[in-house]
Parts: C-alpha cells; structure tokens; sequence
C-alpha cells in the first residue's frame, strides 16, 4: 500500500482544528508569571507566560487589553482567562488571551465581581435610570474626606470655572470599615436638604489600591447612590480605576478634577457663549431693521401714498359699480326665489291634506257613476244573452214537443222508458202530459 505524505500546513491545520474542537481548552483560567513582555503599537500585546516548570507563548489582542487596569510587566504575577490554540505560521501552541488581572488580589477582585453581577442583573447600572446633569447648577454638593486631596482639587476647580455657585461639603470617611455607612448617611442628608437644596452631588475620593477603594463597592453605597434623587457624578481614584460606584452613578468621571468640571460650566466659556449670542442678537436685529427700513421706504413710494386721493376716488367707484352689481344680483335673487316660493305654494296646495280629501271624494263619485253605468250595461248585456238563452231552451224543450200530442212514460223507479224491454205486463207505469200525469196499466206489449 502506498504511503500518503502530507503537507505541513495540512499537518498543521488538522492539529489547530483539534485544539479548536476541544471544548477544555477554550475556556482555561491559568496563573504564571510574565517575562519577554512586547506591546506592539497596535496595541496588542506579546508575552509568555511560565511557571517554574513551564512556559507558554501568550498573545492578548488591543479590543481586550484597552479594558485593563493596569500596565503588565516582566516578573508580575498574573490570572488570565484564555482559549489555546495553534498559530498556523511557527507550528506552536500558544494562549489567546482575553482577561487578565493581578495575582494577590484573590479575594475582594471576586467579591467585586460577584457583586457587579448581581448588581447588574437587578438593573442597577441601567441606562434607563440615570438622570440628566444640570447644566448651571446654583448649589453642588461634594461627599469625600475634608482633609484629602480629592476635596482640595474639586473646590479649586469649581471656584476657577463657576465662581457663582454655592458649595456644600457633606464630610464622610472614604476608607475602612465605617466607611460605606458613613458615605450613605451623607447621600441621605444631602437628600434631604431643602434649603439650599443640592442640585448636583459629586460623590469620590483619591486613587489608591483595591482595598483603599473599597468601600465604593460596598453594596450598601451602590443601592445609596441609586435612590438618591439629586444627579449624583462618581470621581473615584484615577482613570484606570473602576468601582461599584461609578457603574451605578448617573455619570462617571475618571478623576475628582473631572467630576468638578463635569458639575460645573466653565464660565469664560459661558461669557463666550453670552457674547457670541449676544452679537447674533444685535446683527439680526440690526437686519430685521434694515429689512422693515426696506420695506417702509417701498410702501411710502407706493402708488397708494403718492396718490391717496386718486385711489380713493377709484375705490369709491368701484365700491358704487359693486353695490349696483350687489343690487342687481340681489334683485335677481328675489325674482328667483319668488318663482321658487310660487311653485312650491302650487305645490303645497296641491298636496294639502284638504285639498286631496277634495279629490278624492270627487274621484270617488267619479269612481261610482262610472261603476253604476258599467254594471247597468252589463245588466242589460246579461238580460239580453239570458232571454235570447231562455228562447234556444225553451224551443228545444221536451215540454214544447208535448204540446204537440207527445208524453213521457216512467217506471214505478221513476227511471224514463224508452224501451218496450223496460215494462213488464200489469206493470203500473206513470204517463207525463204537457198538463199533467196519467197513472195506466200494461196489458199488453208489442215489439
């Protein structure tokens, strides 16, 4: 049998398709530390990823290393999710990288994100629910420690772009335990002020690590922020830096600076704003007047101004031709509607109940005159066919042949003989005369 020799790459092929099928190692959850790290300028990054017994090439594409935290190094201990598979060009095996996040923070990275799932799935972080940022508010509410460096930027940035605006601190802790109930006592006060009351809340901190932070992912602080019925803007740590909070907030800034920014318009660029309008203002004012000059000056040069008598005068002539026009028409519309009115009174008498009685009673009588003339004319019609009948009758009428010497011979049945057959001798029979009855005997018969 002949021996069928393969191509590298349909070697290569059949192994990547076996990784691919199997379904362990799409979904693999690997720890290692990163050495021979390379972040190319697409963003993508290059690395492997060893223990000390093995190693693994890794690749971790820039769409999911943009969602990162922080910057991977040589030597940093790391927990990545990936699928592994073949790269088709070298023949090696290597890891696609999706997630991947420091080793040592075990415990609070899977509280975060046991919590943000729940969160998330009770419709917390819903679009639907975040409400608008005023756009000029009179009183910003800040919560944060009154002593860090979060309070110091925020309250110098909101005095250097909006001057105007009121600012009240509401002081809470931003770390350790008594934190988070500390930061949703201050939402509830902010709340619940009336006068002056808070238009917009900027709720934050400094950076710091997972455990500094945490109490922003207090669940507590998160369900705080959600019912809290004043705009509430998160500055928590730095940009790279993502807690509870700021995924339940009504907007998230990536810094405390930013938050203050985001509260507050900037007030030169207002000014800017007022001026810009202002000069539109007054040009199109400016070129409504010109337009209504433009117009004015038309209408005093009109024919109409020039001349007001003439058109006077060619008004007050055609008014006289249109009122003899109006009396023309008007009188033709009396003469039409009086030939209306006429017909339709013709109509009315005709069709007036009174009236209809009338003729109906005339043709009645007509209807009987009529009646009785016919029925005397068939009357007479009859009398003559039933005299001329009578006359036929009677000169076909046994009786008349009876007068001429003829008579009828009855048995004692009453049954007319015609027949000598019909009698028997000393048979009583009955004889009928044109003027009477014979009652006779038979004495004899002959044929």
């Amino acid at each position: 049998m002949e021996n069928r020799y393969l191509t590298i790459q349909a070697l290569t092929k059949y192994i990547k398709r076996k990784f691919d099928a199997d379904p362990h190692l799409q979904h693999v959850h690997v720890k290692g530390e990163i050495s021979n790290f390379k972040q190319h300028t697409s963003g993508h990054m290059y690395f492997t990823l060893k223990d000390d017994k093995a190693r693994i090439l890794a690749v971790m594409f820039a769409r999911n290393a943009q969602s990162m935290k922080f910057k991977p190094e040589n030597g940093m201990k790391v927990l990545v999710k990936a699928s592994v598979s073949v790269y088709e060009q070298s023949g090696q095996y290597q890891m696609y990288v999706t997630e991947m996040r420091p080793d040592g923070i075990g415990d609070l990275y899977l509280a975060y994100e046991q919590l943000k799932q729940k969160l998330e799935a009770e419709g917390l972080f819903s679009p639907v629910h975040k409400q608008a940022i005023p756009k000029y508010p009179d009183t910003i509410g800040i919560i944060t420690s009154p002593t860090g460096a979060a309070i110091r930027d925020i309250l110098i940035t909101i005095k250097r772009r909006y001057p105007i605006a009121k600012i009240i601190i509401f002081p809470a802790l931003v770390q350790g335990e008594a934190a988070a109930p500390s930061i949703v006592k201050a939402i509830s006060k902010a709340n619940s002020m009336e006068t002056p009351s808070i238009d917009v809340l900027i709720v934050g901190r400094g950076g710091g690590s997972i455990e500094e932070l945490w109490a922003f992912n207090e669940e507590a602080v998160a369900n705080a922020i959600f019912s809290s019925k004043v705009p509430i803007i998160s500055a928590v740590g730095h940009e790279t830096d993502f807690t509870i909070a700021d995924f339940v907030a009504d907007l998230r800034a990536p810094t405390p600076t930013g938050a203050a920014e985001m509260a507050a318009p900037h007030m030169e660029e207002l000014m800017e704003r007022v001026l810009t309008r202002q000069a539109r203002l007054i040009r199109a004012t400016k070129e409504r007047i010109d337009k209504e000059k433009h117009r004015l000056g038309k209408m005093e040069k009109s024919y109409a101004f020039r001349y007001p008598k003439l058109l006077l005068d060619q008004k007050m002539e055609q008014l006289d031709k249109q009122n003899e026009l109006l009396q023309r028409n008007i009188k033709k519309l009396f003469v039409s509607n009086e030939d209306k009115h006429d017909v339709l009174a013709r109509r009315l008498k005709r069709n007036h109940p009174q009236e209809l009685l009338h003729q109906a009673e005339r043709d009645r009588i007509s209807l009987e005159k009529n009646l009785t003339r016919n029925m005397n004319l068939i009357h007479q019609n009859k009398s003559q066919m039933f005299h001329s009948i009578i006359g036929k009758m009677d000169a076909l009428s046994p009786l008349k042949i009876m007068e001429r010497g003829y008579n009828l011979a009855y048995s004692p049945e009453g049954k007319l003989i015609s027949s000598v057959k019909q009698v028997n001798e000393n048979e009583q029979i009955e004889l009928r005369l044109s003027d009477g009855t014979v009652e006779a005997r038979v004495t004899s018969i002959k044929e």
